[in-house]
């Protein structure tokens, strides 16, 4: 049965109630408890008894996938892994953007956890503009870097990739972005949205990427005892860094990154994150952090850094990290 209402605004405009299933929605009604405006609402826009539980509770523990799943994953875990073993020197390379600044700060914060030594290179946007560059990864080549992951960008900087592969230095790329047929010639590049990946999280951002290789690594160190004689960090502590870049990449918070942000508001109203915290009380955000909030208020304040002066003028909000200016090896 099909329900149909129409009403007149106070400007006599006509507003027309989507039609949706009525049996769907006395379902939903009925198994959680709803009200009635709430589960039409649910239904028109696509969530049914199946799938409900799914949108109403999101946990990442029944919609994380297996990261493994990702092309190259194994390959970016194995790179990361020799260079632990190795102790090669570590770079991280991420746009200048809330999501590029999060997905470093995540990767660069998960390595610090282990004991492992790297620094972030934000590249400056009106000098060198979007992505890698070729006078920034010979930099980080002459500093002793052995090993630089590329977050938020990589996919397509096709010449970039190529002459740091020239002058020895090693390429990860982490994206989200789409691609064209043709790969840049990294060691792996972890992508969803690669033209010949079957994967179905495209809508993750890059720090949801980026989320699911520190899984993949986290995972395959434990296998190798990595932490047999360490404590093993809580990944679920990172989830305010990944609420964060979904949020303000504009991701649809459905599915993974549903789970994704209301796992990360939590972690984010315990307060572990000192930069974060300091810019809350900055801006005078008193109640527990929301969406909105993130979208419409932190969001801003990190981007304003690239786009007004230097991407590392937020490097206070994602402690420990290092910006332009501040490379060095170990």
């Amino acid at each position: 049965m099909l329900l149909e209402i129409e009403k007149r605004s106070i400007t006599n405009a006509l507003w027309k109630l989507q039609e949706a299933d009525q049996r769907e929605i006395l379902t939903l009604i009925q198994r959680f408890e709803l009200p009635e405006v709430l589960a039409r609402i649910l239904v028109t826009r696509g969530v049914n008894i199946e799938n409900a539980s799914d949108f109403l509770y999101p946990l990442i523990r029944s919609l994380l996938p297996d990261p493994f799943h990702l092309l190259d994953m194994d390959k970016a875990v194995s790179r990361i892994i020799r260079a632990i073993k190795n102790n090669e020197n570590l770079a991280i390379f991420g746009d200048y953007d809330v999501d590029g600044a999060t997905s470093s700060a995540l990767i660069n914060r998960y390595l610090r956890a282990i004991d492992i030594h790297s620094i972030i290179y934000i590249p400056d946007r009106v000098d060198e503009g979007y992505g890698l560059n070729t006078d920034a990864l010979l930099q980080l080549k002459k500093n002793g870097i052995d090993l630089c992951i590329s977050v938020d960008c990589g996919t397509l900087a096709y010449q970039p990739i190529e002459d740091a592969k020239a002058f020895g230095l090693d390429i990860i790329v982490v994206d989200h972005h789409l691609g064209t047929e043709k790969l840049p010639s990294a060691v792996a590049v972890v992508n969803p949205n690669r033209l010949d990946e079957s994967s179905p999280y495209t809508n993750l951002a890059a720090v949801g990427v980026s989320f699911l290789l520190i899984i993949a690594l986290n995972k395959s160190l434990r296998e190798q005892g990595f932490f047999t004689n360490k404590k093993e960090p809580d990944l679920f502590d990172l989830l305010d860094l990944v609420a964060l870049g979904t949020v303000c990449d504009v991701m649809q918070i459905t599915g993974l990154n549903r789970a994704f942000v209301s796992q990360g508001l939590k972690v984010m109203s315990a307060r572990k994150n000192v930069g974060l915290c300091v810019l809350f009380d900055a801006l005078g955000i008193l109640e527990k952090p929301s969406v909105s909030r993130l979208g419409f208020g932190i969001g801003p304040c990190i981007n304003a850094g690239g786009r007004i002066g230097e991407a590392s003028l937020v490097q206070g909000c994602f402690p420990p990290m290092m910006m332009k200016r501040h490379i060095q090896s170990r």
